[in-house]
């Protein structure tokens, strides 16, 4: 009997920490991360769930005869803005979990 009541609870926890997640995630798909790469030559915006708002040129990098660059830091801002939102999200895991890892859970 004392094992059922274990796992009711258990169970019970599991289901406190899933709603928790569920909230966490949403409160941070509404923050915003804002990315550069170039010296500030092109800034990026993502939101919590990763998801590109904005992306600002600077029309000094804009040059015909090097596209290659300017997509080069392009992707650069973009994937940094990424890895913000990522690590975001960590830190507010490991608070919320105890500083658990739990593998798979936003790079854990």
């Amino acid at each position: 009997m004392a094992g059922r009541k274990m796992f009711g609870g258990l169970m019970k926890q599991a289901q406190e920490l899933q709603e928790k997640m569920a909230k966490m995630q949403e409160e941070a798909a509404k923050k915003t991360h804002e990315a550069t790469s170039g010296g500030g030559m092109v800034t990026v915006v993502v939101n919590g769930r990763q998801e590109v708002l904005s992306i600002k040129i600077d029309p000094e990098v804009v040059n015909p005869d090097d596209i290659d660059m300017l997509q080069d830091l392009i992707i650069a801002a973009v994937n940094e803005g990424i890895k913000k939102t990522q690590a975001s999200m960590a830190d507010e895991m490991k608070g919320m979990t105890g500083g658990m890892n739990i593998p798979g859970l936003f790079g854990g």
